[in-house]
């Protein structure tokens, strides 16, 4: 029951990777049904190949012809491991700037949370021969966990309470990278944001008018149009958790690899394209040094794995 090879055939067109590897599963595996929950495993945990690929999306669409293997065996990825292979993108006495993999969670949630940015930040350090649990680290602001790109932790109270203070009044200058579903157009999108829209899920207040929520502004330029998505920068006014999510779902754009925020356009007969990862990625960050007060931009350039999903789109 380790590995587990099929062909799709008619019957999976257009289905889901989820969908194929529970029917087929059901019958390699004895005739039982197999739980949705252990399908998604099997890919986020990167023991499914489709087409000799490893595929860690089990939305995506399949198609009669193509080749799956299941090898429960195989290791999961390791993107903390990665992550530390790559070295930190800049840093002095007071504050520090990663290039977060996607995958990797901003900041742990739980006290047995592991593989997160702080991690591989003092893994970092660790093989440069330093001691990596004597130097704290002081969490300014976040990126979700399927976002890639630019994080910054700082490294002393004193430069925590500067860059907290930068963030809190909108000094700092965050320019993200996305590719949205259909054909978006350049806009400013204002809104107030409510824990819970009314259906569980975090969104715009419907009554803005009432001063529900709170205020959230993001500012989207579209660079290219593609068959059936477009390329967009992104820059923050605000910075509320799932803004850039949130803003373009709302506007009929969801991200493509979107997983939350894409109930409402799936429900109006939306086509969802099929990615790997959340295509999002903090390109850019800018702020005032807290001590030194010098002004400082770092950039990161897209990963392989979305230039990898953007191409098959384009």
């Amino acid at each position: 029951m380790a590995r587990t090879q099929f062909v799709t055939d008619s019957e999976d067109d257009g289905v889901t990777l989820a969908a194929a590897l529970r029917r087929h599963l059901a019958t390699a595996w004895g005739g039982a049904p197999v739980a949705w929950s252990r399908v998604r495993r099997l890919c986020e945990s990167g023991k499914v190949n489709l087409d000799g690929e490893r595929s860690l999306d089990s939305a995506r669409r399949v198609k009669p012809g193509q080749a799956v293997e299941v090898d429960e065996a195989r290791p999961a990825p390791d993107p903390a491991g990665d992550a530390a292979r790559a070295a930190l993108v800049w840093e002095d006495t007071h504050v520090v700037i990663i290039n977060k993999p996607a995958g990797i969670q901003s900041v742990p949630y739980e006290r047995d949370d592991k593989d997160t940015a702080m991690d591989v930040i003092r893994a970092a350090w660790r093989r440069a021969g330093r001691r990596a649990t004597e130097q704290p680290l002081f969490v300014v602001h976040r990126i979700d966990k399927e976002t890639s790109g630019l994080l910054a932790f700082a490294k002393s109270k004193l430069s925590e309470r500067g860059l907290a203070a930068q963030f809190r009044a909108h000094e700092v200058q965050r320019t993200y990278q996305c590719v949205a579903h259909g054909q978006a157009e350049s806009r400013r999108i204002e809104s107030y944001f409510l824990e819970d829209r009314g259906d569980g899920l975090r969104g715009s207040a419907r009554q803005p008018h009432m001063a529900q929520g709170k205020r959230a502004v993001t500012h989207v330029r579209a660079l290219q149009h593609l068959p059936r998505a477009t390329v967009c920068e992104v820059e923050l006014e605000t910075g509320k958790t799932h803004q850039i999510r949130i803003h373009l779902a709302e506007a009929g754009h969801p991200l493509v690899g979107e997983r939350v925020y894409i109930r409402d356009y799936a429900s109006r007969g939306g086509e969802i394209l099929p990615a790997p990862r959340l295509l999002l990625h903090a390109a850019t960050l800018g702020f005032v040094h807290p001590v030194t007060e010098e002004a400082l931009k770092f950039e990161a350039p897209l990963p392989p794995d979305y230039l990898e999903a953007l191409a098959k789109l384009r």
